[in-house]
């Protein structure tokens, strides 16, 4: 049982507060806006303090007294304005509709920061590129699932689209797309009219209690193209590490330099947003298939992404590992052909579970909403938390997202528990 305050509107006060006393909390303090919220923190000691992301309700100085408390906060998005005004106090615990499953979900599910695991340095995110050569070795499941694994870990983090041949993170998360949020984005840098709010604006946002994230949605048409050019990709991602800690980029397959194989030296180039992506990267998560095909096409391919990189910051990831068709200890096998033939050494595995990818697909959800005990979640969080997330500090430092400090264990615990 937690100890609550409310400051929320009165149009879902009331079913709030019935709720979380139906599951058993107390609640000690119902305020009409964060003056007197914060007033009243040092006399109420609740544990958790839930209000609405307006202006009345969310200041600066409430998260202030907040954490000077103890108190964690959660605050309801009703608006687009209210998604600004958090981001701007620097609240990120927010959760998109006025409903005590959604919030209390949010509450059980936040894990605490791991040892030795940091965000970014402030004020400048960190960009990830996924890439993996033809033959669909599983490079947007592969983004879709370390975006929410970033986000899980109490991140705040953008997954961009920038895939000109067939961007489809869209359709997979159940979003919308006849407003592809990349393109949008890169239009708005090409005019030097990219900021946080456009962003914000044009970016679609997945909820989810685990962790929460924006998706800037690819082209839903290929033949739009051409609006992602190499200065536009490279400024828009730079404004994405104003933005956001991680911004993590689903790219195409093709590394071809079109220059090579066109006259006209001026003329747009299909490949250059995957190209620039890559270029603009601090880390490459490299996906082939663990089967005898797809291992061949990673190995020729993964000579071109050598050459056309700058960091030297890149993780192998080997997806759908098998024995069926890799034959008995598959991770041993391909890990040799690895090494010896492309020189890669410490790939990542992922084990096949073609189950828990439909049913995520099917419901339109991250694998760690639709089956979090998944073995191939479970590896590709390994490789977050152990690859992917800066080391040392605190996670939330930078003012992105904080965590109150702790005054004494009453967290917030189940009913009967």
């Amino acid at each position: 049982m937690a100890r609550i305050a409310f400051a929320v509107p009165i149009a879902y006060e009331d079913s709030l507060v019935a709720e979380a006393q139906a599951n058993g909390h107390d609640v000690v303090a119902r305020c009409g806006s964060a003056g007197e919220l914060a007033s009243l923190l040092g006399a109420t000691r609740p544990d958790v303090a839930v209000t609405s992301a307006a202006e009345r309700y969310l200041t600066p100085q409430l998260l202030a007294e907040a954490d000077r408390e103890g108190v964690r906060l959660v605050a309801i998005v009703d608006t687009d304005s209210d998604r600004r005004n958090a981001l701007t106090v620097g609240l990120h615990e927010v959760v998109d509709r006025a409903e005590w499953s959604q919030i209390e979900g949010m509450l059980l599910a936040t894990p605490a920061p791991a040892p030795g695991v940091a965000a970014p340095r402030a004020g400048r995110g960190i960009v990830i590129a996924v890439w993996g050569p033809a033959g669909s070795p599983g490079r947007t499941s592969l983004a879709i699932t370390i975006a929410a694994e970033l986000a899980s870990a109490g991140t705040t983090v953008a997954l961009a689209d920038v895939d000109t041949y067939s961007g489809s993170i869209a359709p997979t998360l159940g979003l919308l797309d006849e407003a592809p949020g990349f393109a949008a984005a890169c239009r708005l840098a090409g005019a030097d009219a990219l900021t946080n709010a456009e962003l914000e604006r044009i970016g679609q946002r997945y909820s989810s209690p685990q962790g929460s994230f924006w998706v800037l949605t690819g082209i839903g048409r290929p033949s739009r193209w051409p609006e992602l050019s190499a200065d536009r990709v490279r400024t828009a991602l730079e404004q994405c590490r104003e933005w956001v800690d991680y911004t993590v980029v689903d790219t195409g397959f093709n590394l071809e330099n079109d220059e090579e194989i066109s006259s006209d030296v001026f003329a747009p180039r299909r490949n250059a947003a995957t190209l620039q992506a890559l270029r603009s990267a601090d880390h490459i998560v490299a996906v082939g298939s663990a089967d005898p095909v797809g291992l061949s096409r990673f190995l020729r391919a993964h000579v071109d992404l050598i050459d056309t990189i700058v960091t030297d910051r890149i993780t192998v990831v080997m997806n759908r590992l098998r024995a069926s068709v890799i034959g008995a200890a598959p991770s041993v096998q391909v890990a040799q052909s690895l090494e010896r033939f492309g020189g890669v050494t410490d790939a990542v595995f992922v084990p096949n579970d073609p189950a828990a990818f439909d049913a995520a697909l099917l419901r339109g959800a991250t694998l760690l909403d639709s089956s979090a005990r998944s073995p191939a979640r479970a590896a590709i969080g390994a490789l977050v938390r152990e690859r992917l997330l800066a080391p040392g500090g605190d996670q939330r430092q930078g003012g992105r997202r904080r965590r109150p400090r702790q005054r004494r264990d009453a967290a917030l615990t189940p009913r009967g528990g």
